[in-house]
C-alpha cells in the first residue's frame, strides 16, 4: 500500500458514463482517492453516501473526490443515479490503480481466504503526492476524517 510521502501512480479508467480520466487530469488540485469492494453493498453504499453528504466541503475547498472499485461503469451509473453521488466514480476491471496503490490484498472471511479491495483512502497534494492514508477505512467515518483532516 502506498505510504505518505509516494508519488500516486497515475492512471487512465472509465467513469461511470464511459469517459477517460487520469489522475493527471487533477495536476494542481488536491484529490481524495477512494477505493471500495463493490458498489450496493451495505458498507460501500454508507460510505458513498457520507461521501456525498460531504460533497459540498470538498468542492468549497476545491477538493476533487473520486471513488474506484472494479465494478462496471454501468454498475457505477445506476449506483450513481440511485443515491444521487456528485463524486466522480472510477472502473477498474483490470486492477490497473488497484494494485498500482497496493490495495488488492488477502482478505479473510468467516475463515475463507480470498484477495479483495481494501477498503482504503487516500489523501493526495496538489503535486500527486499521498499526503494522508486511511488504511481500513471506515465506511461512515471516512468522509467525515477527511473533511477534518482537511481542517474544513
Amino acid at each position: 500500500m502506498l505510504k505518505v510521502g509516494d508519488k500516486a501512480p497515475d492512471f487512465t479508467l472509465m467513469d461511470k458514463d464511459g469517459n477517460p480520466v487520469s489522475l493527471s487530469d487533477f495536476t494542481g488540485k488536491r484529490v481524495v482517492v477512494y477505493f471500495y469492494p463493490r458498489d450496493n453493498t451495505p458498507g460501500c453504499t454508507r460510505q458513498a453516501c457520507a461521501f456525498a453528504a460531504a460533497y459540498d466541503g470538498f468542492r468549497s475547498n476545491d477538493v476533487v473526490v473520486i471513488g474506484i472499485s472494479k465494478d462496471s461503469t454501468a454498475s457505477h451509473q445506476k449506483f450513481a443515479e440511485k443515491y444521487d453521488l456528485p463524486f466522480i466514480l472510477l472502473s477498474d476491471p483490470e486492477l490497473t490503480a488497484i494494485q498500482g496503490f497496493g490495495v488488492w490484498q488477502e482478505k479473510k472471511l468467516y475463515g475463507k481466504v480470498s484477495m479483495g479491495v481494501v477498503r482504503s483512502t487516500f489523501v493526495l497534494s496538489p503535486q500527486g503526492v499521498v499526503e494522508k492514508v486511511f488504511p481500513k477505512a471506515k465506511p461512515d467515518t471516512n468522509a467525515a476524517e477527511i473533511l477534518e483532516y482537511l481542517g474544513v
